[in-house]
């Protein structure tokens, strides 16, 4: 299996339990996820967010319609949370969310690591589409953050790779 890596790391100058507050209402996704996926949660809110804690959604990709449902791996406020994919488009979604407090603001910090279906077609559409889809959705993520927490959030590394395993 082909795994992918996405790091990102972006300060924001806010307080760490704001930010994380923000982040642990599942219904603020909707307002980090780019339009053209037309992203909905199907799970009723408010969602408790605990370990454990599943979550529907819906999303249109290239107009071909999703159903993806994760579940909450891990979860220390208000430091870290993952969320895993339990079914959905991906062999392997892991996505470790991280705020940190640095510099009178915090750093929130993604590493998703993910993996294709489909083997060898697996891995061309994610050559043609997909890779630039990921970075694509973070890269709004990023520029929502922003908006959000005020026009001085800083991205301050991203990278992507692959990891084969």
């Amino acid at each position: 299996m082909q795994t992918h890596l996405l790091e990102r790391e972006q300060w924001v100058a806010a307080p760490l339990d704001r930010v994380f507050a923000f982040f642990s209402d599942a219904a603020n996704l909707e307002a980090l996820t780019p339009p053209w996926l037309r992203f909905r949660i199907a799970t009723p809110t408010p969602i408790e967010m605990r370990r454990g804690a599943a979550i529907d959604y819906r999303i249109d990709w290239h107009t071909l319609p999703i159903r993806w449902q994760t579940e909450i791996a891990e979860w220390l406020p208000p430091k870290r949370f993952v969320d895993i994919q339990v079914h959905g488009p991906y062999r392997l979604w892991h996505h470790t969310h991280t705020f940190t407090s640095t510099n009178g603001g915090t750093v929130v910090g993604d590493r998703v690591r993910y993996a294709l279906p489909l083997g060898v077609l697996g891995s061309l559409a994610h050559r043609l589409a997909v890779r630039r889809d990921v970075e694509r959705v973070f890269d709004y993520r990023s520029e929502r953050i922003a908006a959000l927490f005020g026009d001085r959030a800083q991205p301050s590394r991203a990278s992507q790779r692959v990891l084969l395993t």
